[in-house]
């Protein structure tokens, strides 16, 4: 058996790993036009950063090694510029000679991966412009910033590694400003969740341009201001380029492999192309979701190593299939942590979804332990009351929390289901009633009516049309002096139950506390003393305050 590999970072290297290690016999060849090749690409801000100090760090297998213990041969600086499908050749160019021969294979793999999109902007090919995609990029950029010490740098693009680049910049003393086109950082996340990220780079210095594009890029060959579309300037030294990647289709499509509904190699759960003998993995290649069903394509190194074991093992004569993705995602800034994975309530809402939303906002651990707040958000399907998805903004414990719901969205838990797990409790390390356990038991109560939630973009758009409401304040008439819902009257919960008697029990009801437990107990006494339609504002003021801030 005859193996050729598209491409050698982290698909094309597990593919080849794995198929050696069921076949001995198999002749493995991978060809790749880069210099490096199994590195770690989300791994470059900190490089740039400082926190990993050599690009060896980075790179910890070159091609020697692959030929000492998998006997593969990893041709770096080899493009393959041609593929015949029917003669199952390549075409390959040794991009340091000039040089092209021809190989031929049994089965060919496409782990091409993506690139960097470069808009088309006036001087992005300045010399201080910089792309953050592969360890060129890396060293270029780090070697720039330590010779040239610059004061300001300009980062187009707010999403993981943009804003990633955005924390490194400034632990390094630079002054930093991003812009992103679209109204939030991290367009993935909803924008009720990514306001807090916004609340906190803010209050880490970080200069954010939101709804914003740059139409030049102004000096002759270095960077000097960057204009964006409202006619603003920006005086810098520096300019990152983190507007997204796009799947290398090229050579796929030059032998007619379909290309799916979201750009990147549409295939099936073997990875098999449409073309015989023609597979894809990694970023080049379409995942489905595992809430959906549908394609979805999210370009991550995790989801790339685990496409990339399967398909070496299904072309070796193994049955181990790509069951899909919830597109799970975690990044930390400056000590926060997001994490995502599953629908957002926007993509929910956009399938037809009827669904419940819950904003749960909990310490990771008790407060004499240290415990920090977390909020998370989660989104469960009123038919079938299966958890959709979840997102989560936090100092600690995050990371924990958002795999245990990722294990419950794989195996299509119901929303019930997250209060009855057995999870791991002591003082440094959880609450009693974990955070996870806690956003099932809300979730479930608000689907059986028992406790209706209102999000504040729901409450806020009721208000706004002038219904009929009562909306009341539990808290102390402090809290509530200093920030409150508007329309609110402010009736803390011991005088609740007196105060209720000259209340319309018919009359749509909203309580409200700082984060929600306050509420929910305020909305026990009213429901018990006979009202009938009560509702508790999802995360409380402080989500309330933050929507109002930011908008949706």
């Amino acid at each position: 058996m005859k193996l050729i590999i598209i491409g050698s970072v982290a698909a094309g290297t597990s593919v080849a790993a794995k198929a050696r290690r069921n076949n001995e016999d198999a002749q493995i060849t991978i060809y790749d036009r880069d210099y490096d090749i199994s590195y770690s690409g989300c791994g470059i801000p900190y490089y740039v950063g400082g926190e990993v100090e050599s690009r060896d760090d980075l790179t910890p297998r070159d091609a020697a090694f692959f030929k000492k213990r998998y006997n593969i041969d990893v041709m770096t600086r080899h493009n393959v510029t041609a593929v015949d499908a029917d003669a199952k050749t390549v075409t390959v160019e040794n991009l340091e000679t000039g040089e092209s021969f021809t190989d031929s294979y049994d089965s060919l793999v496409l782990a091409t991966g993506a690139s960097s999109i470069i808009p088309p902007i006036p001087g992005v090919d300045s010399d201080n412009v910089f792309p953050i995609r592969n360890i060129q990029n890396a060293e270029a950029t780090r070697n720039f910033v330590d010779a040239t010490n610059p004061k300001h740098a300009t980062i187009i693009g707010a999403g993981f590694i943009g804003l990633e680049m955005a924390e490194q910049l400034k632990l390094r003393g630079v002054d930093v400003t991003v812009i992103e086109r679209f109204p939030q950082v991290m367009p993935p996340l909803d924008k009720d969740m990514a306001c807090r990220v916004e609340d906190h780079l803010e209050k880490n210095g970080i200069e954010l341009m939101l709804g914003e594009t740059v139409t030049e890029l102004v000096g002759d060959g270095h960077v000097e201001r960057v204009v964006t579309g409202s006619g603003k300037t920006i005086d810098t030294d520096l300019v990152i380029l983190s507007v997204g990647v796009r799947p290398n289709t090229e050579l796929a499509k030059s032998i007619g492999v379909t290309i799916g509904e979201t750009g990147a190699i549409a295939i099936n759960e073997r990875m098999e192309t449409n073309v015989k003998n023609v597979y894809a993995a990694g970023d080049v290649a379409e995942s489905f979701s595992l809430v959906t069903g549908k394609p979805i394509w999210r370009p991550l190194g995790s989801t790339a190593n685990k496409m990339g074991r399967a398909l070496g093992d299904l072309i070796t004569g193994g049955d181990l299939e790509h069951r899909g993705i919830l597109g799970t995602g975690i990044f930390k800034v400056f000590g926060q942590a997001v994490a995502q994975t599953g629908l957002s309530e926007r993509e929910a809402r956009e399938l037809g979804y009827d669904i419940e939303v819950l904003h749960n906002t909990k310490p990771d651990k008790p407060a004499y332990m240290g415990g920090k707040d977390m909020t998370i958000k989660a989104i469960g399907d009123r038919a079938t009351r299966q958890l959709l998805g979840v997102q989560i903004v936090g100092f600690e414990g995050v990371d924990k929390r958002i795999d245990v719901f990722v294990t419950a969205i794989t195996f299509k838990a119901k929303v019930d289901d997250l209060f009855h797990l057995d999870l791991a409790y002591a003082p440094p390390f959880s609450t009693t009633k974990d955070p996870v356990m806690y956003t099932g038991m809300v979730l479930a109560n608000s689907m059986d009516k028992a406790a209706r939630l209102i999000t504040p973009a729901e409450l806020q758009k009721r208000i706004d049309a002038g219904e009929d409401m009562q909306i009341i304040d539990t808290r102390k008439a402090a809290q509530f002096e200093k920030a409150c819902v508007d329309c609110a009257v402010n009736i803390p919960l011991g005088n609740l139950r007196e105060a209720a008697k000259d209340m319309d029990k018919d009359k749509p009801t909203v309580v409200y506390c700082n984060g929600g437990v306050t509420g929910n107990a305020a909305q026990n006494v009213l429901r018990n003393l006979g009202f009938t339609d009560v509702y508790n504002l999802s995360g409380g003021n402080k989500n309330y305050q933050l929507f109002k801030k930011y908008g949706n």
